[in-house]
């Protein structure tokens, strides 16, 4: 890289970095003033709020609204290059708009890459802990139960709880049925199955007065009992879906996740198809705006950057608006949630190429 290359990168990333911190640091501010009530009455610890929720929360919302940091850090360090007079001074050297771009897509490279592996993989974990906090200290309003759930857990294999309830981990009025092309060879009835938390064997149950029915032909075995150990291919969080559970898995877990809940015949899945592809479409986005920011600001203009800020913020606002409209639409109208993650990207990569090709050369 040349010197021009790692001014611009420095400039560039520096510039990014400084109004994460400035501007996370405020919504923490915010956040403590609009939120520390309900820490207060309902008990949430010293320990909880910093190490549970906020240092959690810096992370998820930096990551979250990187797009506008993104957008914000080009349009004010290159409107600085552009009244400083710098970009004419390395235009006049041979240097073409082109050229000037590289250092910023590899910037945007760095940025998206950090991104991506920040939201696929490091920050789920931690939303773990913070989710939990929110759903405990904020909403008060998690679901304890859930009633009517029936799922295929394995090839032929349809479970039914009557009602569940998560306080206890117990499901009652339990059955489950075997089929073998088409045809039912066992039945299984218990009055509780209760999940087995403790266990280190994943989807263990504990089924309780139970009547096992062995139907062999013409012939049926019927065996009954107090208490039955199993394993069960189901666990309370595929039947139980609490707010924010999708930003709790990683992507390789959602996309699991995705896969077993189509298996199983379960529609109601599109917040978590979104937050799976919206990922991948949030971190590309960093190079379509980019070119966006870029090719507003990099133009000398008697009133300072008031504008170029001003239609930057315009665009950036409204490429949020318009991400939130269409998770909305795949959610609640039954878009396909690819296309309402990547429909912003490909809306915006047509308003960029517009913007390039009025770039000063």
């Amino acid at each position: 890289m040349s010197r021009l290359d790692r001014y611009i990168i420095s400039k560039f990333l520096g510039t990014y970095f400084f109004s994460i911190l400035l501007i996370i640091s405020i919504a923490v501010v915010f956040d403590i003033n609009e939120n520390i009530d309900k820490f207060l009455t309902r008990n949430a610890t010293i320990h909880g709020i910093i190490f549970d929720y906020y240092v959690n929360f810096v992370p998820y919302y930096s990551n979250l609204f990187s797009q506008l940091f993104v957008f914000i850090s080009v349009i004010f360090f290159t409107t600085k290059l552009a009244e400083n007079s710098e970009i004419i001074a390395m235009m006049s050297t041979g240097v073409t708009f082109q050229r000037l771009l590289r250092p910023y897509m590899i910037s945007a490279a760095v940025i998206a890459a950090l991104t991506f592996v920040l939201g696929a993989y490091v920050i789920p974990k931690g939303n773990v802990k913070r989710v939990k906090f929110e759903n405990t200290y904020k909403r008060r309003n998690v679901p304890t139960y859930t009633s009517n759930v029936q799922l295929e857990v394995d090839t032929g294999v349809i479970a039914y709880i009557g009602r569940y309830e998560n306080t206890v981990k117990t499901g009652y009025e339990f059955t489950l049925d075997k089929f073998v092309n088409k045809k039912l060879v066992k039945h299984l009835q218990a009055s509780t199955i209760q999940y087995d938390s403790l266990s280190e064997e994943p989807c263990h149950w504990i089924v309780r007065n139970y009547q096992l029915r062995d139907l062999q032909g013409m012939r049926e075995v019927l065996t009954s009992g107090a208490r039955l150990d199993t394993v069960i291919q189901m666990e309370p969080q595929d039947f139980l879906i609490t707010k924010g559970q999708q930003e709790t898995l990683t992507s390789p877990e959602l996309k699991r996740y995705i896969q077993r809940q189509k298996a199983r015949g379960f529609a109601n899945i599109k917040e978590f198809e979104v937050e799976y592809w919206k990922r991948g479409a949030s971190a590309f986005a960093t190079f379509i705006l980019t070119i966006i920011g870029v090719s507003i600001s990099a133009r000398k203009r008697k009133n300072g950057m008031g504008i170029a800020l001003g239609i930057g913020l315009a665009l950036i606002l409204a490429y949020i608006m318009f991400q939130t409209i269409s998770s909305t639409f795949a959610i609640n109208a039954n878009w396909p949630p690819a296309l309402a993650a990547w429909l912003p990207n490909i809306v915006f990569a047509f308003i960029a190429w517009i913007f390039y090709k009025r770039a000063p050369r």
